[in-house]
């Protein structure tokens, strides 16, 4: 088995052959970071990539890597960075886009420094939804998906988790001025509004740049050709 730097060297671009734009989108269990990438998906033409629902793809694949999986979740515990950043590089290797959010990952200060000295990419900017753990636990509670981690037991040992493994990666990030902050427990209606407030300045400034060209080309004189003698 090589080792994820190999398997890396591979997949330091997307299929396009550029290099990708990554945000981290961050947040407790149940903070609703995966319902705002949706809306960010359908307006800013990024590509989510849920560290999650990757991980639980490999578990139903019924593979070794799935059953390992599978029992450290049931403990609460992180998945070896190895195992994500292989499923991420994967991902991202096999789509066409160059603008992807990465929900869920990293988790801890080992992710995100072997995601960065692996891949050789630093993220954009930090999404993270911050919410009371009162909230999480009630909305996790009642969306009965029949997830195996939404029990009463496991969801604290996640929180458990996320307070002494994620906030960490958040306060790196935010000592260089990368984290955008969303008040997640309200409605999500508005909570969606926050998160345009963050996105829009780029949107804003590409439409600008556009505008700028087609101004750029009704200007430019057209050439004539000198009359014939």
């Amino acid at each position: 088995m090589g080792s994820v730097v190999d398997a890396a060297n591979k997949v330091n671009g997307t299929a396009s052959g550029k290099k990708p734009t990554v945000i981290f989108v961050l947040g407790g269990p149940g903070s609703g970071k995966g319902t705002q990438c949706a809306f960010i998906v359908e307006h800013y033409g990024y590509t989510h990539l849920s560290a999650g629902d990757l991980l639980r793809a490999e578990i139903k694949s019924g593979s070794e890597n799935g059953t390992m999986i599978q029992n450290m979740i049931k403990e609460g515990k992180i998945v070896p960075s190895e195992v994500t950043i292989k499923l991420l590089q994967k991902a991202i290797q096999e789509n066409g886009n160059d603008k992807f959010l990465i929900d869920g990952f990293p988790r801890n200060e080992e992710n995100r420094a072997a995601f960065e000295k692996v891949t050789e990419i630093e993220p954009k900017f930090v999404l993270f939804f911050d919410c009371p753990e009162e909230e999480m636990e009630k909305r996790l509670l009642g969306r009965n998906q029949g997830r195996e981690d939404d029990n009463i037991e496991t969801i604290r040992k996640r929180f458990k988790v996320f307070l002494e493994s994620s906030l960490p990666v958040i306060q790196y990030y935010e000592a260089k001025g990368k984290v955008r902050k969303i008040h997640a427990a309200k409605p999500i209606e508005d909570v969606f509004e926050e998160v345009k407030a963050v996105f829009a300045p780029d949107a804003e400034k590409n439409l600008e740049l556009l505008k700028s060209v087609n101004v750029l080309f009704r200007l430019k004189p057209s050439v004539k050709q000198a009359p014939a003698s």
